[in-house]
């Protein structure tokens, strides 16, 4: 049986990935997430169902528009698939509790932001305020301990990036700061700055093979948003199993 349910909630992450893509691509433009129904965006050629199974039609397509052949973008298959795998480990390691709730609002909201920061390099407040209050509820039925943690971990979070931004003079996005705000919120003091660790370490690490694969020049700007949700997810489920291992080494 608990097999059966973690192959829906695969199925159903994998539909909700595909939904998070229209959203991801449309709230920063201003856009409908309903209107016009999903399309080419280079010859307008509605999309069918057969278009439209996650991660399949792409794999069946071979990465082609069926109308136009153009390729389609590799996020696409990627989002849908990481979101169905993420929804399926947060139910293993939850089961049906609030905390659960939380887990797959949480990585909805940074899969979202994840593809809007990929396509436009923005991070829309839209999206972080309609997350927002879900989480504070999800947070109500499923507190940290201490409760105060969450707000502790919130104005952390936003403190040390609003910090950064200003020692940078503006190498520091606002939709970041905003975003680490909502983090804190979730995930309380500890594993906010492990967060803010890992996000650096994945960024670098991203930012040089980027830079080497395209030739481009150091000060080319590149998307921390998705670093920054890697490293909040990894975080959510090993912080604490991050902090034990790093003391143990060093003391």
């Amino acid at each position: 049986m608990e097999i059966v349910i973690a192959v829906l909630i695969f199925v159903y992450g994998l539909i909700f990935g595909s939904f998070y893509n229209v959203v991801g691509l449309r709230v920063p433009k201003g856009e409908s997430i309903v209107r016009p129904p999903s399309h080419c965006t280079i010859c307008n050629r509605n999309l069918t169902a057969r278009d439209l199974v996650p991660v399949f039609s792409y794999v069946f397509l071979k990465g082609k528009c069926r109308g136009c052949g153009t390729k389609i973008h590799w996020v696409y298959p990627v989002i849908e698939l990481s979101t169905g795998l993420f929804f399926t480990f947060a139910y293993i390691q939850l089961g049906f509790t609030w905390e659960l709730l939380v887990a797959l609002l949480f990585i909805s909201l940074l899969i979202i932001i994840t593809v809007s920061d990929i396509a436009y390099m923005l991070i829309p407040d839209k999206i972080l305020l309609f997350f927002l209050i879900p989480l504070v509820i999800g947070r109500f039925f499923s507190p940290l301990t201490p409760w105060w943690d969450s707000i502790v971990g919130a104005v952390i979070g936003f403190g040390i990036l609003f910090l950064i931004a200003i020692v940078s003079k503006g190498g520091m996005g606002g939709g970041d700061i905003k975003l680490f705000f909502v983090i804190g919120l979730v995930l309380g003091t500890t594993p906010t700055l492990v967060t803010l660790f890992l996000a650096s370490i994945i960024g670098t690490v991203v930012g040089v093979i980027t830079l080497r694969i395209s030739k481009q020049g150091r000060k080319t700007p590149i998307p921390f948003g998705p670093s920054i949700a890697v490293a909040a997810i990894i975080s959510y489920f090993y912080a604490e199993s991050i902090v034990d291992w790093y003391i143990n080494l060093f003391f």
